[in-house]
């Protein structure tokens, strides 16, 4: 007859630990990931926060200087900052609004596509030449691995 018994306070431990560890893993190779990723620009001079903005405009269109702030989660006077280098650059433009004259919409100008665009072009090269040197298991795991992150990150 087997007696069923709780767990130990060091099984819990170990648990914690190890998930604290795997935690930590997969941080740092998010992270990797990542910095590899932001590294195949377009433009080697533009921050992490200007192409953020370029690539917020390329898929949600117009936005006014605040809600380009609150996407970025920034003060309105730095996105203002940013928002003037990247217009001075010709990436962007400022246009009065049709029917709120106290707004201004900013848009992607056709320049500021074409870096949102090369850079994508150039990520997705790059990941897709990493992936190709996998095994199709190794594929299917990250595959199954980016619905999951995918999750957590919606959360």
């Amino acid at each position: 007859m087997s007696i069923d018994t709780p767990p130990t306070t060091t099984t819990k431990a170990t648990a914690t630990a190890t998930a604290a560890s795997a935690a930590s893993d997969f941080r740092m190779a998010t992270f990797r990931l990542a910095r590899r990723l932001r590294s195949q620009r377009a433009i080697d001079t533009m921050s992490d926060g200007q192409f953020a903005v370029l690539a917020a405009l390329s898929t949600h269109g117009l936005h006014t200087l605040g809600e380009l702030a609150d996407r970025e989660r920034v003060s309105a006077p730095s996105m203002n900052r940013t928002v003037n280098c990247l217009e001075e650059a010709g990436y962007l433009s400022r246009t009065p609004d049709e029917n709120d004259r106290r707004k201004v919409n900013i848009a992607l100008t056709d320049a500021g596509r074409t870096v949102v665009d090369e850079t994508v072009r150039r990520r997705d090269s790059w990941l897709e030449a990493a992936l190709d040197a996998l095994t199709p298991a190794e594929r299917a795991t990250l595959h199954d691995a980016a619905a999951i992150m995918h999750a957590v990150a919606t959360r």
